[in-house]
């Protein structure tokens, strides 16, 4: 028997009046978040997997919390590598809102839709959460619309991606877990120093370059300092290929300096702490372990040493 023609769940107008009542109940009962689009530099296309990312843009937006009692997942949990946090939370957004503020209709995001990989950070929580699922169809197309997305997220695991949002209360805070690399260095000009937040370059070999981001900058005066630099790549060059005693180019700045000294990870005659840790946490004890008996210059490491790709 067919439905009955007097009576429709796809009235515009009622669709419109539901959608207004579910975005009035975010901005009442949801929180402030930023959405962030991940961008992938390089990809693994045999693993399927990114081997490098960024977030360049960062999107206000209202994020309701399902969980009302605490974030869910496995909690924390204390391990021999430090404190891991596993928390998950599930957030709500509105279709609609998202489209406004971070869709292909204004912005350069090419997406319809947000996309598992992206991340949404939560100033409640100082947090950054990942998304692992999409879920588009839920509530189940009551007015045979669904005006929501629900976002099942994770907390991020930061992997040394490259944070230039332009808000600075995101962006410092990978200044503070990046692995950072401390060079010693004389200016070749008096007084013209490399800038802190902009690329530095150093050409090691024949086409080959190291670059990296100024997290932070020390002056000895005028002849030289100390700065530390993160977000390292390599053009060039298959095997790793790391920052040495060379002349070092800064690309805002314009101003040439020679490194005098890089600091080793777990050199104790650089105080700052140039690769974050956690204090119950033994990571530089792992990797000095491990540099003992693995070969991190392979390129190949699953057949013959003579071959690379």
């Amino acid at each position: 028997m067919p439905r009955n023609v007097y009576f429709s769940q796809q009235v515009k107008s009622e669709q419109t009046l539901y959608e207004d009542l579910v975005v009035e109940s975010l901005k009442i009962f949801g929180q402030d978040a930023y959405y962030m689009p991940r961008t992938l530099l390089t990809r693994d296309d045999i693993l399927g997997e990114q081997k490098g990312s960024s977030f360049t843009d960062a999107y206000l937006i209202e994020a309701y919390i399902e969980e009302g009692e605490g974030f869910q997942g496995s909690g924390d949990l204390y391990s021999k590598f430090g404190l891991e946090i596993r928390d998950e939370v599930n957030f709500v957004i509105s279709r609609r809102q998202w489209e406004r503020f971070v869709g292909v209709f204004n912005n350069d995001v090419t997406a319809t839709a947000p996309q598992e990989g992206d991340v949404i950070f939560l100033p409640l929580s100082n947090s950054f959460f990942e998304i692992t699922f999409v879920e588009d169809e839920q509530p189940f197309y009551q007015l045979s619309n669904v005006p929501v997305f629900r976002l099942s997220c994770s907390l991020f695991e930061y992997n040394d991606e490259d944070i230039e949002t332009g808000y600075d209360f995101i962006d410092d805070l990978q200044g503070s877990n990046a692995y950072q690399v401390a060079m010693d260095y004389t200016t070749n000009v008096s007084n013209q120093h490399i800038v802190g937040g902009e690329i530095v370059n150093m050409t090691v070999s024949d086409g080959v370059v190291v670059s990296g981001e100024v997290m932070s900058v020390t002056k000895a005066g005028t002849a030289g300092g100390t700065i530390s630099v993160s977000n390292i790549t390599v053009t060039g060059a298959t095997t790793l290929t790391e920052f040495t005693t060379r002349v070092l180019y800064g690309t805002e700045s314009k101003n040439y300096v020679t490194v005098t000294k890089v600091y080793g990870i777990g050199d104790t005659s650089f105080d700052a702490n140039f690769m974050p840790q956690d204090d119950s946490a033994e990571n530089i004890a792992f990797e000095l372990a491990g540099d003992t008996f693995l070969d991190f210059t392979e390129s190949n490491p699953f057949g013959d040493p003579s071959e690379t790709y």
